[in-house]
C-alpha cells in the first residue's frame, strides 16, 4: 500500500473506553446503523468535538484533545437531539451548537407547525451558565468559531461564522467579560453585532488552518469561485475570484469542513455523486478537485483545476470491475505536493500539484498498490494537509507516502510512466537521506537498459539539483528544470486525460505574505516567464563550445579567470568527499575544460561511489596486463551511460572520470572496440592513463599495436607530453617525422645562412639526409624549437632515428 495512514484519533480507541468508565451504555452501541456516537467537528487547535446519547437518551457533547490525549465533557441536553454542527472558541469559554429539534414526522404528529425545526444556540461554558438563541429557523445552520494565530494571548472577543442553508454566511462578534471566580459571560444582553460575509452561494469550504472561506456563486452556465481571508485584526477581505467551467445547479447548499452531520451526510452519500474540494499547497498551489457525474456505467470522471497554472485536466477512468451498489464518487486528499484522487476498491491517483504539466509525474495505481484498508468508503474529508477524516467511522488519520512502498513499486514496475513518477516522487517529495539516495542509485544502476523513454541518470541528477537549490533561492523553482524531458507523448494505461486552458484567478491583496504571495508569484510566472525563461541545456551548450575552442583572447578575459578561480575552490574540497581512503580512484589531473564547470561533481561522485561499492571493485584498478572482470565491465557500461547523460545535459564530470573510464575500457574492451569508442568520443585520452599505459605495458606485438594506435590518436599538445615515455623505434620515428614537419612549417620561405652544427661522430654519406639534417640544425640555431620541453628531440635525434629506421627496413644492424 503506497499511502501510509497513522491513526491520530479513533472514536472506538480514544472515546469509548472513557465513556464506559462513565457508565454510558447507550453510547457503546457500535452497530453500523447506530448514530449514538459520532464526530461533529475538528477545530484548528486539534480539538475534536463529538456527541453521544446518554442512558436516558439525553444528548451529550464532548471534546478530545489531540495533544493531551484527554477527553472532556462540555455540555448536555436533557432530550434526544440530532446535533448538526458544533464549535468551541479558542479560549474554551463559548460553545455554539446547531441541532434539529424533531423530524418532519414528529412535527406532523405533534402539530408543531409554529415551532422552528432548527435551533442555533450560543452557550457560556466557563462555567456552564447562560444560553442565547442565535437562530430559530426552518433551514439548517452550521456554526464555526474563528481562531486567532497560534501563540496569541487569550482574547476577550470571539467571532463566529453562521452558514445558513438559505445560501448566506454571516459573522457574529461576541464580546465577553470576566466576573467573579473567573466566570466568563457574554457582555451585551441585546443582539450581537453581525456582518454579511457572502450570499447567493451554492457551495462553501472552510480552511481551518489558514482561516479562509472558499465559496462558489453560480453565474449563468459557469460558476465563480471566491475566497474570503479572515485576519487576526477582526477584519476580512475578499481576496480571490476565479471563473470555473463548472455548472452547479443543485438547490441544496453543499458544505465542506463545516462539521459533520451524520444523518444528513448519510442521506447525501446515497444520492449525490458529486464531490468538490479546494486544496492549497505550501508552494503556492491552488487546486479545485471535482468528482463529476458520468452517464456511462463503469466510468469515473473527475477534474482537477490547477488554478496556479492556468489549466484544468479532466480524467476518465474505465473500471475493470464494479459492483452496482458501489458509489462512483471520488474522494480527494491533500498531500501538499500531491492531490490524491481515491476510489475505494478501484484506484489511487496521485496528481502532482507542483509539476502537473506532464502525466508521467503523476502516479496512477490499481489493485493491491491502490488499496487503503482504513478507508473503504467515500465519506472522507481533509481538514488540513496530510490529514484524512473518515466521517462515518469517526477516525482521523495522518496520511503520507510510504518510502518503502514507493521503492518496492520502483523495483517491480515495468512501465516507464510508473517508474518515472515513482522516481520523481522519491527524489522530490521526500527529504533527502543518504540511505534513500543510495537505494535509488542502486536501482538506477540495475535498470539503465530497461528505461526506454527517459534517462534515469539525467532524472536523478536534475531532480537532485532542483531539490537542493530551490530552497536556497526564492523563485528559483520557476527557472530550474525539474526533469530531463521536454514533453511526454505516452499515456497512462486505463486513464484518458483532456486538458483545457482556463483563465487565471484574479487576486486583490496588498502586502500579503505567505500563501497569497507565493500564489501571486506563480501566476506572474505563468503570465510572463513560462516557458520562455526556463533553463535549457542549449544555453549552457553554447558556453561549453565557446570554452572548448580555447581561443587565446577568450582565455585572458576576467570572466574566464573568475570561472577558473571558482573551479580551483571546488577542486580544493575534493578530498573531503570521503573521510578515509578514497573509494573510487578519481584523479585530479583533468583538462581545464572540465575544471571550469564544476557545479554537479558531487552528484556524479555519489553515483560512482555507490556503483563501486556495489560491484566490490578495488581502488587500485589500473593494471593493464590483466583483462577486466565481469564486474569491471558492468561498471564501464554504467560510466558510459553517465557520460552519455552528462553530454546530453552539457554537464561537467568529476576530475579523473575520463581517466578511470579509459582505464576500464583498456581492460574490458577488445582493441577494435576500444579504438571505435575513442574515435567516436565516448572514451577520451587523458595524460594520466596514456602515460601509465605507455610506461607499464611491455612491447609485445599486441601491446605495440595498442600503444601505436593510442599514440596516433593523441592530440598534439598531449602527444608532446606523453610520447617520450615510450622508448620504442616506432615512437621515435613518429616523433622525428612530427618534429621535421613542425620545423619546416616554422621555416616558411626563410633562407638559412648559419654554419653547420656538430654532426654525428661517424660520417654519413647520404646526401638527402645530410641536406635535411643541415637545414634542421640551421633552423634550430635561429631559435625555433617546437619541443622546448624535450631537449633531446633535435636535428641530431632526427638523423639518428632516420638511420635506425632505414637500417631496420634493410634488415641491417645499427650499432
Amino acid at each position: 500500500m503506497l499511502l501510509r495512514l497513522v491513526p491520530e484519533f479513533e472514536l472506538r480507541r480514544d472515546v469509548l473506553p472513557w465513556l464506559a468508565e462513565r457508565g454510558c451504555a447507550a453510547a457503546l452501541d457500535t452497530s453500523e446503523n447506530s448514530s449514538a456516537l459520532y464526530v461533529v467537528n475538528v477545530e484548528r487547535n486539534g480539538k475534536i468535538i463529538y456527541t453521544w446519547k446518554g442512558n436516558q437518551r439525553n444528548t451529550h457533547i464532548g471534546l478530545y484533545d489531540l495533544q493531551t490525549k484527554q477527553n472532556e465533557h462540555l455540555y448536555m441536553f436533557e432530550k434526544n437531539l440530532n446535533i448538526i454542527s458544533c464549535s468551541i472558541n479558542n479560549e474554551r469559554t463559548l460553545l455554539a451548537v446547531s441541532f434539529c429539534q424533531y423530524t418532519e414526522e414528529e412535527r406532523a404528529a405533534q402539530l408543531l407547525q409554529s415551532v422552528s425545526k432548527y435551533l442555533t444556540l450560543l452557550i457560556e461554558i466557563h462555567p456552564i451558565n447562560n444560553v442565547r438563541v442565535l437562530k430559530a429557523v426552518d433551514s439548517c445552520v452550521r456554526v464555526q468559531f474563528l481562531y486567532p494565530v497560534e501563540g496569541r494571548n487569550a482574547s476577550r472577543e470571539s467571532r463566529l461564522l453562521l452558514v445558513s442553508e438559505d445560501k448566506y454566511i454571516e459573522q457574529f462578534d461576541i464580546h465577553v467579560v470576566a466576573e467573579e471566580e473567573h466566570k466568563v459571560v457574554i457582555q451585551k444582553s441585546g443582539q450581537l453585532p453581525r456582518a454579511k460575509v457572502a450570499d447567493d452561494l451554492v457551495w462553501a469550504q472552510w480552511d481551518m488552518m489558514e482561516q479562509r472561506l472558499f465559496y462558489i456563486v453560480p453565474k449563468e452556465s459557469k460558476s465563480t469561485l471566491r475566497c474570503v481571508q479572515f485576519y487576526p485584526e477582526e477584519n476580512f477581505n475578499s481576496i480571490l475570484e476565479s471563473h470555473l467551467d463548472i455548472a452547479v445547479n443543485d438547490t441544496q447548499l453543499k458544505l465542506v469542513n463545516f462539521g459533520y452531520d451524520y444523518c444528513q451526510d448519510q442521506d447525501v452519500a446515497s444520492k449525490s455523486l458529486k464531490n468538490l474540494q479546494v486544496f492549497t499547497s505550501k508552494a503556492g498551489g491552488l487546486c479545485v478537485c471535482c468528482s463529476l457525474v458520468s452517464d456511462i456505467p463503469h466510468e469515473i470522471i473527475y477534474s482537477i483545476y490547477f488554478l496556479h497554472k492556468g489549466y484544468n485536466k479532466t480524467f476518465t477512468v474505465s473500471l475493470e470491475r464494479a459492483e452496482s451498489h458501489q458509489l462512483k464518487e471520488v474522494a480527494f486528499m491533500n498531500l501538499d505536493y500531491y492531490v490524491a484522487a481515491y476510489l475505494p476498491g478501484q484506484f489511487l491517483h496521485l496528481l502532482n500539484i507542483q509539476h502537473p504539466d506532464m502525466l508521467c509525474y503523476s502516479l496512477f495505481l490499481t489493485g493491491e498498490d491502490a488499496r487503503i484498508d482504513a478507508l473503504q468508503n467515500c465519506s472522507i474529508r481533509c481538514p488540513w494537509v496530510s490529514a484524512a477524516l473518515d466521517c462515518s467511522a469517526g477516525s482521523l488519520y495522518h496520511v503520507s507516502i510510504s518510502d518503502s512502498a514507493l521503492l518496492q513499486l520502483l523495483h517491480k514496475s515495468k512501465r516507464d510512466c510508473e517508474r518515472l513518477a515513482a522516481l520523481h516522487c522519491a527524489l522530490l517529495y521526500f527529504q533527502h537521506t543518504e540511505d534513500l539516495e543510495m537505494q535509488i542509485i542502486r536501482w538506477i544502476s540495475e535498470n539503465l537498459s530497461t528505461c526506454h523513454s527517459f534517462d534515469p541518470i539525467q532524472e536523478f541528477i536534475i531532480a537532485s539539483l532542483y531539490c537542493r537549490l530551490c530552497p536556497e533561492t526564492e523563485n528559483l523553482d520557476k527557472l530550474l528544470p525539474y526533469t530531463s524531458l521536454h514533453d511526454w507523448i505516452g499515456a497512462v494505461p486505463g486513464v484518458r486525460c483532456a486538458t483545457d486552458i482556463i483563465s487565471l484567478p484574479v487576486l486583490e491583496f496588498q502586502n500579503s505574505k505567505g500563501f497569497w504571495e507565493k500564489l501571486n508569484s506563480n501566476l506572474e510566472s505563468v503570465k510572463y516567464a513560462e516557458p520562455h525563461l526556463h533553463y535549457h541545456s542549449k544555453v549552457l551548450r553554447r558556453e561549453w563550445h565557446s570554452l572548448s575552442e580555447e581561443r587565446e583572447e577568450r582565455r585572458t578575459t576576467a570572466y574566464l579567470r573568475n570561472i577558473f578561480e571558482n573551479a580551483k575552490k571546488v577542486l580544493s574540497h575534493l578530498d573531503t568527499w570521503d573521510s578515509g581512503a578514497r573509494l573510487v580512484p578519481l584523479f585530479e589531473e583533468e583538462d581545464y575544460q572540465q575544471q571550469l564547470l564544476m557545479g554537479l561533481l558531487n552528484l556524479v561522485h555519489r553515483i560512482m561511489k555507490e556503483v563501486w561499492r556495489r560491484y566490490q571493485l578495488h581502488s587500485c584498478i589500473f593494471c593493464f596486463d590483466e583483462r577486466g572482470s565481469a564486474a569491471e565491465f558492468a561498471v564501464f557500461h554504467i560510466m558510459s551511460r553517465i557520460l552519455e547523460a552528462a553530454n546530453g545535459m552539457c554537464m561537467p564530470l568529476p576530475p579523473g572520470f575520463h581517466t578511470l573510464h579509459l582505464g576500464l575500457g583498456v581492460r574490458c574492451l577488445p582493441l577494435h572496440t576500444l579504438l571505435h569508442y575513442i574515435d567516436s568520443g565516448i572514451l577520451q585520452l587523458t595524460e594520466t592513463c596514456v602515460r601509465k599505459l605507455l610506461k607499464d605495458l611491455d612491447d609485445t606485438e599486441q601491446n605495440e599495436k595498442l600503444k601505436f594506435s593510442i599514440v596516433m590518436r593523441l592530440p598534439e599538445a598531449l602527444g608532446q607530453k606523453v610520447r617520450q615515455y615510450w622508448n620504442h623505434p616506432i615512437n621515435a620515428n613518429f616523433i622525428a617525422r612530427k618534429y621535421v614537419k613542425l620545423l619546416l612549417e616554422k621555416l616558411g620561405n626563410r633562407q638559412c645562412s648559419r654554419p653547420v652544427p656538430e654532426r654525428l661522430s661517424f660520417p654519413v654519406e647520404f646526401l638527402p639526409l645530410n641536406y635535411l639534417t643541415n637545414m634542421l640544425a640551421e633552423i634550430e640555431n635561429q631559435g625555433v624549437h617546437p619541443y622546448e620541453k624535450q631537449d633531446h628531440v633535435n636535428a641530431r635525434f632526427v638523423e639518428e632515428t632516420a638511420l635506425k629506421h632505414t637500417m631496420t627496413l634493410l634488415g641491417l644492424k645499427y650499432s
